[in-house]
């Protein structure tokens, strides 16, 4: 584990077990530095991936704090939403609303790559993190690559497990936008007061074809996106030439 690795998972303990609580100050560079015997930049690098992750905040002049501790997911990677409320140490659950085969419409069945009016499966699912619903999880599935998906309990695991599960997955895109919930998003949110929410739409592949398709939206005051990115120097040496 690199050093400023360490530096993040001694972070991500005293959040995770509460003796940081949201809005509690974090040690600074130079306290980090020295307690770990690092070099200021390694412990700004470590603050500085926490706070493009959305665990900590950082306001020059006044220093770094645990952040509000909303539901976080990576913009660039598929994560399980179990896995990620669990990280949390929060409990999850998950109530399915429907499961059904329903014929493909047009652009579902060019989405999924199946034939017009097939049946494929269809599943909404809630997902709750400490009792309040934070996911809904609306997904079609292509029946030729999951079968058995309409009889399986999501209560007990998630689709996104057993999807990677029966076919691993290959290839995901995603288009993320802020919506305004109707009144059934609304009902299954089980939102006192109408709010913007935030609305992935995620099509994944396995290495035979189209896997699923899946509308997930989360309320905006209990979720955000978050990732980190390292990019590569493209400065040529000295010496190399062009």
């Amino acid at each position: 584990m690199a050093k400023f690795e360490h530096i993040k998972e001694h972070i991500y303990k005293k959040i995770e077990s509460g003796e940081w609580p949201e809005y509690h100050p974090v040690s600074s560079e130079n306290a980090l530095a020295n307690q770990f015997k690092v070099s200021r930049m390694t412990a700004r690098r470590a603050l500085q991936e926490l706070s493009d992750e959305g665990l900590v905040t950082r306001t020059r002049g006044s220093g770094t704090f645990v952040a509000p501790l909303k539901s976080q997911s990576a913009l660039l990677t598929i994560r399980n939403i179990a896995d990620e409320i669990r990280t949390r140490q929060h409990r999850h659950h998950a109530v399915v609303k429907v499961m059904e085969q329903v014929p493909a419409y047009p652009a579902l069945a060019t989405a999924l790559h199946v034939p017009v009016e097939s049946l494929v499966w269809h599943s909404v699912i809630v997902h709750f993190e400490n009792g309040q619903a934070v996911q809904v999880e609306d997904r079609f599935v292509n029946p030729r690559l999951v079968p058995n998906y309409g009889h399986q309990d999501f209560s007990v695991h998630t689709p996104h497990e057993y999807l990677c599960e029966v076919t691993p997955l290959t290839e995901a895109s995603h288009q993320i936008e802020a919506v305004h919930p109707d009144d059934r998003l609304a009902d299954l949110l089980e939102l006192e007061t109408p709010e913007p929410c935030l609305q992935i739409q995620r099509r994944t592949w396995c290495r035979d074809g189209v896997v699923s398709q899946a509308i997930l939206t989360h309320p905006g005051s209990k979720f955000r996106l978050g990732g980190h990115m390292t990019f590569r120097s493209t400065r040529k040496s000295k010496g190399e030439k062009s």
